[in-house]
């Protein structure tokens, strides 16, 4: 019995400790405000809901049922942005007019045009906190469960009615965790960026520390029948550790994974970008590097080989008919510039209405250097990423 009841006990706590999760689970972010669309709408709708209190021959209660269903339409402007607040406004003056005719022993007012109100639970439960849904839910069910019995609606078409009202607030929920589902997806793109950007900064930190060890040791070798030499250590010595912390301090803090082993392969630079020609199968790779590219940070050296190396492997993969991959290259005194473009078909599967993971990453990467990066079709055939680098590449 005693375990029975610490079990019924636990399953309590959870429900609650759920509960509380739900309850201050917090409004969708970015909510848009009133837009064009929205006004459209309004300008719509309210003509056509005149029109239909004026002219159609059966509306109960015609005066009010007009001014109830006008009325109620401007609370769809700020649907996104005070959702309880509109559906309360809605719902509620429903509620009252119901009432109100209840006593009155007249017909219920309503027009057909009123199935707008259908985008009021809709939004409130894609925009609105999970406490502004779930205060927000009896104010809805209320006046749709009284409408039924002062309305003489059937089985049936009760059914279906609060069938649809209910198929509003899921689509609008299903909507809702799908947004939060993608941006999850997209701060893991950053984070699997952010860790590749550390273990480049690693590896490059780690050389130039390994050279100032050595030195540091030819040094204390030297130092007792050599003094000049000691000195030149000491000299190179002090140019690697300013190398070092300038690195550090140009990128982002960013965290490498836990209990990963530094590499101790070298980075792969600019001048590696003319290796690509020969990897992989597909289409040709053109490479061009002008400017002084030699002179270039290593850890921004290694991006630029990154970001080309991406959007190269990106064009293989899915440039239809493509048979040549142009990659070019410019550093010059304040920046670099980097393009690859493809002449595949003008169609890419990669040009959806949202971007992909891949070109996410790379924008994540180019802009903690301080940098941007931009991708899309190009006006003929072909696609192209273009990115522009600092050459004093500051992370954000």
């Amino acid at each position: 019995m005693r375990h029975l009841m610490r079990a019924l006990w636990g399953e309590t706590r959870a429900l609650w400790d759920k509960g509380r999760a739900l309850w201050g689970e917090t409004s969708a972010p970015d909510s848009p405000r009133p837009g064009w669309r929205d006004w459209a709408l309004v300008g719509v709708l309210v003509p056509a809901a005149v029109l239909e209190g004026v002219l159609r021959p059966d509306v109960p209660s015609r005066a009010l049922s007009l001014v109830v269903g006008v009325g109620l339409i401007p609370t769809l402007l700020w649907r996104r942005t005070k959702p309880l607040l509109m559906v309360g406004i809605a719902f509620g003056t429903l509620l009252f007019t119901q009432v109100w005719m209840l006593v009155l022993g007249g017909g219920q007012p309503g027009l057909n045009m009123m199935v707008y109100m259908l985008l009021l639970p809709y939004a409130l439960f894609r925009w609105g906190s999970k406490r502004e849904a779930m205060l927000g839910l009896p104010v809805i069910l209320v006046p749709a469960v009284l409408s039924v019995p002062l309305t003489s609606t059937g089985p049936g078409d009760a059914i279906a009615g609060l069938a649809i009202l209910f198929a509003s607030m899921v689509l609008g929920e299903a909507l809702r965790f799908r947004a939060y589902a993608r941006a999850r997806q997209l701060e893991q793109v950053k984070l699997v960026e952010r860790e590749q950007l550390a273990r480049d900064l690693h590896d490059t930190v780690a050389h130039h520390v390994s050279a100032i060890a050595i030195r540091a040791q030819a040094g204390l070798a030297v130092s007792a029948t050599d003094p000049a030499a000691a000195g030149e250590a000491l000299r190179v010595i002090e140019t690697e550790a300013s190398l070092t912390l300038a690195e550090m301090r140009s990128m982002v803090r960013v965290l490498r994974r836990a209990g990963e082993r530094a590499g101790l392969a070298p980075l792969p630079l600019v001048a590696d970008l003319h290796d690509l020609r020969g990897v992989g199968a597909g289409p040709a790779v053109d490479v061009e590097i002008t400017g002084d590219v030699a002179g270039l940070a290593p850890a921004l050296s290694t991006a630029v080989y990154r970001l080309v190396q991406e959007s190269v492997t990106n064009a293989r993969r899915h440039a239809r008919h493509a048979s040549r991959i142009e990659v070019r290259v410019a550093a010059g005194e304040r920046s670099v510039r980097l393009r690859v473009s493809d002449d595949g078909d003008a169609v890419h599967p990669r040009s959806g209405s949202s971007p992909g993971y891949g070109l996410l990453g790379m924008a994540e990467r180019a802009g903690l250097l301080g940098g941007s990066l931009s991708a899309g079709p190009n006006p003929g055939c072909g696609w192209t990423v273009t990115a522009v680098l600092p050459r004093n590449g500051s992370a954000s």
